[in-house]
């Protein structure tokens, strides 16, 4: 057979495997359906595969379109990501560092680096990104990201992870609640109040921390709201909708009626850690490396 792959190929398989209607896919890449199927036939031809299971209702991937799939992802994101630095080293910079932070990294970790960067190595730039954990690790892997800042015990083969930061926690009040500095000696003195959390789904390592905490002091927290974004869970504090236990580090940059409240006599900590790919080519993150000592 004379047909070879081309990029066109690429672009109507990903179409079809992110949509995974032949008509939606079509109407996406302004062509039309037969040709569309046409297109596909002709691919799993050359490659030899079966790339999709097709009947009359609906469309899904088979094991091998499924590895296709991620792979290209992966392929396809990289070769962008590399025009990118060219044209950007082009342009007399070093390139660009991408990274995915929680919020708490926000407040001292990186800024501090930003700060040394560029000190030492002004012409790198640097995207910023708040995600979740679950979202870095599968931007890392997918080759979206340099770093990411998160609160997790491990990471997927082939990724590192160091800890950067080590903070405490405290209890979020509204400004008007009884208890203060000097009266608040346990969390337990809140045990019957509603709490407020950051979603398990944002971080479980921290989100079950927060559950530990309340349990070592013989109760388990009524946990009424929960929300990924820290402006949210002040808000709901500040409304009188409940209580809220946070990194100490993360009171700062919001100006709100609360207050906050260092948890006294707790041996948890806040570990908030880097991650990184091992085999990541990026150069402008092989520079800052030893600003992180990683």
């Amino acid at each position: 057979m004379g047909y070879q792959l081309e990029l066109r190929h690429f672009s109507y398989f990903l179409a079809v495997a992110e949509e995974l209607h032949f008509r939606k896919a079509a109407d996406r890449l302004f062509i039309s359906q037969p040709g569309l199927s046409r297109q596909i036939k002709q691919m799993e031809e050359i490659i030899g595969a079966k790339l999709f299971i097709r009947d009359k209702r609906n469309v899904s991937l088979t094991l091998a379109g499924n590895y296709l799939k991620n792979e290209l992802d992966y392929v396809l994101n990289h070769i962008d990501f590399t025009i990118k630095q060219t044209r950007l080293i082009d342009l007399g910079s070093q390139g660009e560092v991408r990274i995915g932070f929680l919020g708490s990294a926000m407040q001292t970790v990186i800024p501090e680096l930003l700060v040394k960067s560029n000190k030492k190595f002004p012409k790198i730039q640097f995207s910023l990104e708040e995600m979740s954990n679950y979202d870095q690790v599968e931007a890392i892997e997918k080759d979206q990201l340099d770093l990411g800042f998160v609160r997790l015990h491990s990471v997927p083969k082939g990724m590192k992870i160091k800890t950067v930061f080590k903070d405490t926690f405290s209890l979020v009040l509204p400004k008007n609640h009884e208890l203060t500095t000097k009266t608040f000696k346990t969390i337990k003195q809140v045990s019957e109040e509603n709490f407020i959390l950051f979603s398990s789904n944002y971080s479980s390592l921290y989100y079950d921390k927060i559950i530990s905490i309340c349990e070592d002091k013989g109760f388990t927290p009524k946990v009424s709201h929960k929300s990924v974004h820290a402006q949210t869970i002040y808000k709901l504090v500040e409304s009188g909708l409940g209580v809220a236990i946070v990194p100490t580090s993360l009171q700062y940059g919001f100006d709100l009626g609360v207050k906050f409240l260092e948890i006294p006599k707790i041996s948890q900590k806040a570990i908030l850690s880097v991650i990184w790919k091992e085999n990541n080519r990026n150069p402008a993150l092989q520079q800052i490396e030893s600003l992180l000592d990683i």
